[in-house]
């Protein structure tokens, strides 16, 4: 190496240290935890968020009317993974030990549904079927409800279903017409069939139940979930008639079974019961309930606990803004000095700053009130949607990821239009607003276009494609899925905070090319 020839710097190391983007985080950093009032905002956050989930938890009262009388919700139905399920339906069958199966043919699938009154007071009861009413062939280790069981089936407007465990569901043929079915037992296996005509058939699935008793109650059933209104389920049932009808294995006599009826106030009368009708070697068999999920009758909904959390995000938004903007009141970012960072450096350095204060406040915040909400909801006798670990945890990091993403959004309007009161009030009619209106049953539709888009990390109940549900905010639905939807907050920030960066940049290049022209200017003299 020739010690005489100058050496080359690179870019990096033309850099004076205290610019480095390490040293200027630290340095954002200590301006950050050095300001009283941003600490205040963002611990005002926290306590926002956790004092309304905690007083909503405490306030809920959950009663129900039972043959009993008046009290306390019972706990909801849980399926074999835990799941909040319906098991009521109208069931004609028989004991079945050890291999066998049933087949029937579904020659007629009619139905009755209430709509709304058209003259006040009076019940209108229409001829018809909703698209998951089912009638078919079940197979399932006992009455009892939540049981394992298996079933083929068809459906008002889905065609042949095979369905097992109420959360699996797998398509057969899409007919809406009379239709063979079959199902067979094989030890822990379950296969379920389909034909035309009875003669060629096409395997619909085909599960295992595993530990399913030597001896299964096997046989026919229909059921019916409610027909959808605005924000309820109103009566529903499927009639079913069922011809051709065997049995391998099996050749007792039919036992009729109305599971899980439920009881008027008198606590002897049933509510909407089912039965059967047995006529020339055909069985009409009625029935309304479900099998499947209960995704809103579960009970009390996690995400509930984080509804003021769009109320938390108002003072967090506001220190996200008074970050960028109280510094440039106090000393006017320069552009082009070189004892000052570069302005998309600094830029960078306060996004990162707020984005992790943010993600922590909102760790804390939904880290309690999800949890301590949860038990005070169970201390009080209130039924509660289960929700596994895994959906729980989802709930807590990801509601933390959407107020850094929220931040970090907030602090990119303000340094895109450098007025605070401007930039506050941005970030609260695209964040907050939108979730507030849809809180309220108002232009949810503004949840898939706007920032407010990722509060549906938060959404704590499952979707089954089986189970038609009112996909509304007040029932915990979101319109779009939550990974989705938090996606959507994530892309604005980015796109803000890009936007942002692009115009620092140019009014650097603008400041340097100015002072270039004034050098040259005064040099020309």
């Amino acid at each position: 190496m020739n010690p005489l020839k100058p050496q080359r710097r690179s870019r990096q190391d033309a850099i004076p240290r205290a610019l480095h983007f390490p040293r200027v985080l630290r340095a954002e950093w200590a301006r950050f935890r050095t300001r009283r009032g941003l600490v205040l905002a963002v611990a005002a956050s926290v306590l926002v968020t956790v004092s309304l989930g905690l007083l909503i938890a405490g306030g809920v009262r959950s009663t129900c009317v039972t043959g009993k009388g008046e009290g306390p919700c019972p706990a909801p139905l849980l399926g074999p993974d835990g799941t909040a399920v319906r098991d009521k339906y109208y069931f004609v069958h028989q004991p079945l030990s050890g291999n066998g199966g049933i087949t029937a043919r579904v020659s007629d699938l009619t139905g009755q549904m209430r709509l709304p009154d058209v003259v006040p007071g009076v019940r209108n009861v229409k001829e018809g079927v909703v698209p998951w009413a089912k009638a078919g062939l079940l197979v399932r280790q006992s009455l009892t409800q939540g049981t394992p069981y298996a079933a083929v089936m068809l459906t008002g407007e889905h065609g042949v279903r095979m369905q097992y465990n109420y959360t699996h569901d797998m398509a057969g043929g899409p007919h809406n017409g009379p239709q063979w079915l079959r199902l067979t037992r094989s030890g822990d296996t379950v296969t379920g069939y389909e034909s035309d005509d009875g003669r060629t058939w096409t395997e619909v699935g085909t599960v295992t139940l595993t530990g399913l008793p030597e001896t299964v109650e096997i046989g026919l059933f229909a059921t019916s979930p409610g027909v959808l209104w605005e924000r309820a389920q109103a009566f529903a049932q499927a009639t079913a008639t069922f011809d051709r009808i065997t049995l391998q294995g099996a050749n007792g006599s039919w036992r009729r079974d109305d599971v899980g009826v439920t009881l008027e106030s008198d606590g002897r009368t049933p509510h909407h019961p089912g039965g059967v009708v047995e006529s020339g070697g055909k069985l009409i068999v009625t029935g309304g309930g479900d099998i499947g999920p209960a995704p809103v009758e579960g009970g009390v909904r996690a995400d509930l606990l984080l509804t003021g959390g769009a109320v938390g995000l108002i003072p967090l938004l506001v220190a996200a803004v008074t970050f960028v903007t109280s510094e440039r009141r106090r000393t006017p970012i320069r552009t082009g000095p070189p004892d000052e960072p570069h302005p998309v450096r600094l830029l960078a350095a306060r996004a990162a700053v707020i984005g992790a204060v943010a993600f922590v406040a909102g760790l804390v915040a939904s880290g309690v009130v999800v949890p301590v909400g949860l038990a005070i909801l169970r201390a009080n006798q209130n039924p509660v949607q289960p929700i596994s670990l895994g959906t729980e945890l989802r709930v807590i990091v990801g509601y933390a990821a959407l107020t850094a993403a929220a931040a970090v959004l907030a602090l990119g309007l303000a340094a895109l239009v450098r007025r605070a009161v401007v930039a506050v009030g941005l970030a609260v009619a695209l964040v907050v607003v939108p979730y507030l209106l849809a809180s309220a049953g108002l232009a949810s539709w503004l949840l898939m276009i706007t920032p407010a888009a990722g509060f549906a990390i938060t959404q704590s109940i499952p979707t089954f494609a089986h189970v038609d549900v009112n996909t509304s905010l007040l029932d915990g639905y979101y319109p779009l899925p939550p990974w989705a939807g938090l996606s959507v907050t994530c892309g604005y920030a980015s796109l803000t905070l890009a936007a942002a960066a692009l115009l620092c940049a140019r009014r650097t290049l603008s400041y340097r090319l100015g002072s270039m022209a004034a050098w040259r200017h005064r040099n020309s003299r």
